[in-house]
């Protein structure tokens, strides 16, 4: 099976402790170091994703948008 461009799907085991080794293709593509923070996002229905680094502030400007009310305006 051939997959699109720009696609992939890596199948992995998780250990005892909930662990799993990101193949190594995986880490080659997105650029994942030892030592990198990663951010893991979950969905009870479309299941769990790990997003490339260069998305973090645009992904915590999406859940923390800068228009929430302070801890101070909620009293």
């Amino acid at each position: 099976m051939v997959s699109p461009e720009g696609k992939y799907a890596w199948t992995v085991k998780v250990g005892e402790k909930g662990q799993f080794v990101i193949p190594k293709e995986a880490r080659d593509i997105f650029n994942i170091k030892p030592g990198d923070t990663l951010i893991v996002l979950a969905d009870i229905k479309r299941g769990i994703a790990i997003p490339p680094q260069d998305m973090f502030a645009q992904l915590s400007q999406t859940i923390f948008p800068e228009d929430l009310p302070s801890e101070n305006e909620e009293e």
